[in-house]
């Protein structure tokens, strides 16, 4: 039921809550960056809100599932089991944060093609003297 030293300094402990931060806010900075764009209407917004809600919610389980690992009486584990159990929810918050990134990069990618196309139109429009 104790934690040694060995397991509670385990430099991926450490990493996991860095990841945890990082993912916060890159998801936060994203989504207000999404928000204050107008290439997206209120339902994809909506959308957007409810990826990052619930991959949030699945890293937070995964902080809770470390506290489990590393907080003595809570487990009944060997320290074998405490960092592979580490090395598991490392791995998951690891995937968590690339997917962040890749579902950022691919709607950051729709905002401008969206906005080049808007620009396009506008811009034949006034090539053309069209008023709409």
């Amino acid at each position: 039921m104790e934690v040694s030293p060995t397991v509670r300094n385990y430099r991926r402990v450490a990493d996991i809550t860095n990841y945890q931060i990082t993912l916060v806010k890159e998801y936060r900075k994203a989504y207000d960056r999404f928000r204050r764009d107008n290439n997206f209407n209120p339902d994809e917004l909506a959308y957007l809100g409810r990826v990052y809600d619930n991959l949030f919610k699945e890293s937070l389980r995964n902080l809770d599932e470390l506290l489990t690992v590393i907080t003595a009486g809570k487990a009944r584990m060997s320290d074998d089991e405490r960092l592979q159990a580490i090395d598991r929810i490392y791995a998951d918050m690891q995937d968590k944060l690339m997917f962040l990134r890749h579902f950022n990069n691919n709607t950051t990618i729709l905002a401008v093609q969206r906005a080049k196309e808007r620009n396009d139109a506008q811009t034949i429009r006034k090539i053309y003297g069209l008023n709409n």
